[in-house]
């Protein structure tokens, strides 16, 4: 899948899986903001409009569901909007469907393999290009 002209905004705290999702989105052509907090997040997304998100959930102060029920507060004229997906080292069920409540479009466990991130992004990120998650 072509990334070209996307901008997505990665949220981990873990500098290694941050820098991975940095590389693997833009060797796809996708313009990447890297943040390293949920409070990072917030503040890059008030400055501009991603297309897409993706946060990690389990990080320290805010976590991943706290900060998509915050952008999801800011409203449509907000970038509330957004498509987003959730990223967990837990890939039980319940972890899944807290994640959709809360507010994500999608669910990804890690390791994260290039192919699913990029197909993934690319569906979500260009409603009509393709199937629903």
């Amino acid at each position: 899948a072509d990334l070209a002209g996307l901008t997505v905004l990665a949220v981990d705290d873990e500098p290694d899986t941050l820098a991975l999702l940095v590389r693997l989105l833009h060797e796809c052509g996708a313009r990447v903001l890297g943040a390293a907090s949920a409070a990072e997040a917030l503040a890059l997304l008030a400055r501009g409009r991603p297309d897409l998100l993706i946060s990690d959930i389990g990080m320290p102060k805010v976590d991943g569901y706290e900060l998509i029920r915050c952008v999801r507060a800011l409203g449509a004229g907000g970038g509330g909007a957004l498509p987003a997906i959730a990223l967990t080292a837990f890939a039980r069920a319940e972890d899944r469907r807290r994640a959709l409540g809360a507010g994500y479009q999608a669910f990804l466990t890690k390791p994260v393999e290039q192919g699913e991130l990029v197909a993934l992004v690319a569906r979500l990120a260009r409603p009509g290009g393709g199937a629903p998650a």
